[in-house]
């Protein structure tokens, strides 16, 4: 009913060489329903991370039946204020940020996934810094001569709201938003003005989060993060430490083959009671030894970098005998998550570096298909880093790590070590990370 909404445009198109991969956010007024307790607001839906033109300007035309570019598009409702007649336009520029990380990273988003922002999106001084992402409550899938089209919703969520999703499960605290009116209700409508979280608001939701972490553990099954680690065994410039090995003049990255198990792996951990199976490495070869698989959206965390330049077959599986761990701050903090929600629930979790070249995925003994084991904990696979962490380990680096659950008692940097077990982990400042030469 409404046929021309107020529209976001790029002004130089993206694919004109312009920043924006979105080449409109349209804006509509919803008059909500009361019946349902659902208040009036603004609907956000963004074009262009769906193919618009089928003619490969942007997206490669993949037929109808496959997803329309990466498959789907964002929507976002924000509460109306009293006396607003036109709707706010920053939530286009909040769309198009994330757009820009889906077409930089090719990473896409799936219903249940969270998005640490770190920032009020409005840049007010709001409690609403981050976002939970799930279907639109009235937007179905649609057909297009393109291909398929979802809608996912952008919620936005406070600091405490994000950290039980990361520990419990992204769906979890959307249904507890979904019961909490005034944080979002039944369509999850974000109130940036929101001043209390849900576990404010209602106490004995708390509750049910730790009752939810204690009996299913955490859902989450991976991150983008700064991180690195080394093999203490042997000499840091040692010529067969395979994570120096050229071609020319490029560095070994991970094997498309290792980023496939890789996005399998986290692609797995979202689905609830699937078994802790990390697929097989040696997945049937294309033609030429750099393509690993045939050209696709990558959906999970894999980045451009990651594309073979050593063929797979090539790399031996290294046991090490010592390990140092790197995290940045924000990465250690999930270390605890990582222990209790997800190895003492016999299950997996993986590190996967934003530069693209390095991966660690902690696993416990109940995890199929991995290569480390019992009798060799520490396996590298190129600069794929497995660590095999017993149950009676994991109790033990809880308590060791215990300071890592009160950031704001942080002193960087902060070394933990395990003699005994050959470990070793440091907490680094960001700066670290971000030099190039690290």
């Amino acid at each position: 009913d409404q046929p021309n909404p107020l529209h976001g445009t790029a002004i130089l198109k993206y694919w004109l060489g312009g920043p924006d991969p979105l080449d409109y956010v349209s804006m509509y007024r919803n008059l909500g329903n009361p019946a349902l307790n659902v208040p009036e607001h603004w609907h956000y839906v963004s074009f262009g991370l769906s193919d618009l033109y089928g003619d490969n300007r942007v997206h490669e035309f993949t037929g109808t039946d496959g997803p329309s570019g990466f498959g789907f598009e964002l929507t976002f409702r924000l509460k109306r204020e009293t006396g607003e007649s036109a709707p706010p336009t920053w939530p286009a520029e909040l769309m198009q940020g994330l757009a820009r990380y889906v077409f930089q990273s090719e990473n896409t988003f799936c219903s249940g996934d969270h998005v640490s922002w770190h920032s009020p999106l409005d840049n007010s001084e709001s409690r609403i810094q981050h976002m939970l992402l799930t279907e639109d409550p009235q937007m179905q899938p649609v057909q297009t001569p393109f291909g398929v089209v979802t809608f996912l919703q952008i919620v936005g969520v406070c600091t405490e709201e994000l950290h039980a999703a990361q520990q419990w499960n992204g769906q979890g605290i959307l249904e507890l938003l979904r019961t909490v009116p005034v944080a979002g209700g039944p369509w999850l409508i974000t109130d940036m003005r929101r001043g209390e979280t849900i576990f404010e608001i209602d106490p004995h939701l708390q509750e049910r989060v730790d009752k939810g972490i204690e009996t299913d553990g955490s859902n989450l099954s991976g991150v983008s993060a700064k991180c690195a680690w080394d093999d203490l065994s042997r000499p840091p410039d040692d010529d067969e430490d395979s994570r120096s090995i050229c071609i020319g003049t490029q560095p070994r990255r991970l094997s498309g083959k290792d980023t496939e198990q890789i996005r399998e792996t986290l692609r797995r951990g979202l689905e609830i009671n699937s078994k802790p199976v990390l697929p097989p490495i040696n997945s049937q070869r294309q033609n030429g030894l750099n393509h690993d698989r045939a050209p696709s959206r990558k959906d999970s965390l894999e980045s451009e970098s990651s594309a073979a330049i050593i063929p797979h077959e090539l790399i031996r599986t290294r046991q090490l005998e010592s390990v140092h761990l790197k995290f940045n701050q924000e990465s250690g903090a999930l270390i605890p998550l990582c222990l209790r929600g997800r190895l003492l629930h016999g299950r997996h979790f993986t590190y996967k570096s934003i530069t693209g070249d390095t991966a660690i995925t902690f696993v416990s003994t109940g995890v199929e298909g991995a290569f480390a084991t019992e009798e060799h904990p520490y396996a590298a696979h190129g600069p794929w880093l497995q660590i095999l962490l017993t149950e009676e380990f994991v109790e033990r680096m809880l308590e060791d790590l215990e300071d890592l659950n009160s950031p704001e008692e942080f002193k960087l940097p902060k070394e933990y070590s395990w003699p005994e077990k050959k470990l070793k982990v440091s907490i680094l400042p960001d700066a670290v990370f971000d030099n190039p030469l690290h």
